[in-house]
């Protein structure tokens, strides 16, 4: 197969959650573990630190990676979903698994892929694993897909684990309360390794500590060993201050991912470098700043609070639940500009009344959808809306609806597009220049 017709065979023959959404879960290990088995376990093979969360696990995921490699890690990095290109989702110091290597995989497993069934993701899992190994990574960053305790990531043994938050999300499949959601993330805390979380929270803490105490894995609350105390926003980076509860030592950071909830996920990972010196690793503080100073450049993350258009400012954000829209309405309040522009769409199965009521009235809406069998129909959409009082129109696709935004808005104004990754995913950047 080339690489375009195994894409195609990957996204048509297996379940895949972004698509499809619960059918393609498979609530176990087994086919994980088959699969790794017959590859010779190549998670066995380097050193993994293993990140869940609902919200940020994908923005210290990249943070992680970025540091790792500045301080000389040879460093793998297994993400999702994909923003446009599958290959995203896995990654050596920042560059993409070749074409060649997807195929040529996939090719080999096909056979299994017959005997087994196994989702999408799981195929991913297994190959990324793979795919680290013979590139000979001294680190994977392995971020989880959903929840964490049947996660197919959960097979590795990590040097830490860590939680960045929880919130409300996905709850049909991982409970209806932040204690029973949190149980599931904690499912990645393992015996006697050190689990960073990077939130306390009163619902949620007395959670990870028993199942941390069960598995006499030291854990950190990362926001009780530091805070933010500034952030300014210059030059198109946030500068943010750092303070050490223990010392009151105070350290700045400049960062190239602007969004003001970057912030939390700096002391998540600071906690996480910690953790990890203490183990051994050779980790300095130059490393840590100049990681953070690149993340977009050393590991080619996209789509956190990312400004892709000017007069009108076009920011792109995968903001996409209840918490993650609280922090994009707080990072629009932070903005200045004269009449705010809203793209969005967003799948079926997020809590949408929830988002909505959280969204600014006053603010223009253009409502949509992508292009997958999830999500939600952009008339439905703007018809919930409304009942939120919030009034717009709604367009076909994605890139319409920019493009009737840009239309509108005068040079002074605010656009941003949310609500979902894979609308962000479907935006093309073009149309922002072609049209204005």
């Amino acid at each position: 197969m080339t690489y375009k017709e195994t894409i195609e065979y990957l996204y048509t023959a297996l379940p895949m959650f972004s698509r499809i959404g619960d059918a393609a879960i498979k609530k176990d290990l087994t086919n994980t573990i088959i699969l790794c088995d017959r590859l010779g376990n190549p998670h066995h093979k380097f050193k993994t630190v293993h990140i869940a969360g609902t919200n940020g696990k994908g923005s210290v995921s990249h943070m992680l990676s970025a540091v790792f490699q500045n301080a000389g890690y040879r460093t793998g990095l297994y993400t999702s979903p994909h923003l446009k290109d599958f290959r995203e989702r896995i990654k050596v110091n920042g560059e993409m698994v070749s074409e060649d290597f997807v195929a040529q995989f996939t090719q080999k497993i096909t056979p299994l892929i017959a005997e087994i069934q196994p989702s999408f993701f799981e195929i991913t899992v297994a190959m990324a694993f793979e795919y680290f190994a013979e590139m000979q990574v001294d680190v994977a960053v392995i971020e989880t897909g959903l929840g964490g305790r049947l996660d197919s990531t959960n097979v590795v043994n990590p040097e830490v684990s860590v939680i960045t938050n929880i919130g409300m999300d996905h709850m049909h499949l991982l409970g209806n309360t932040l204690a029973a959601i949190a149980f599931e993330k904690a499912g990645i805390i393992k015996q006697d390794v050190p689990v960073v979380i990077g939130e306390a929270n009163a619902e949620t803490s007395d959670v990870f500590t028993d199942v941390s105490r069960a598995k006499h894995a030291p854990i950190i609350f990362a926001d009780q060993v530091r805070y933010t105390e500034d952030h300014i926003y210059k030059a198109h980076r946030l500068h943010i201050t750092v303070v050490n509860k223990a010392d009151n030592e105070k350290k700045d950071f400049s960062l190239d991912l602007t969004g003001l909830y970057q912030a939390k996920n700096v002391v998540t990972v600071l906690a996480v470098t910690d953790a990890l010196k203490h183990k051994g690793w050779n980790i300095s503080g130059e490393n840590i700043h100049a990681g953070l100073n690149n993340v977009k450049k050393l590991t080619g993350l996209h789509g956190r609070w990312e400004q892709v258009g000017h007069k009108p400012d076009v920011f792109i954000d995968v903001a996409h639940n209840e918490d993650g829209i609280k922090q994009l309405v707080a990072q629009a309040e932070w903005m200045d500009f004269h009449e705010l522009h809203i793209v969005m769409g967003m799948v079926k199965d997020k809590d949408i009344e929830k988002v909505l009521a959280l969204l600014p009235k006053e603010a223009n809406y253009y409502f949509t959808k992508a292009q997958i069998p999830r999500a939600l129909p952009e008339n439905e959409l703007a018809a919930k809306a409304l009942q939120y009082h919030l009034h717009g129109h709604h367009y076909p696709d994605v890139n319409a609806a920019v493009k009737a935004a840009i239309q509108k808005a005068h040079q002074d104004d605010l656009i941003i597009v949310c609500g979902s990754v894979f609308v962000v995913g479907e935006l093309e950047v073009s149309h922002i220049f072609k049209h204005k």
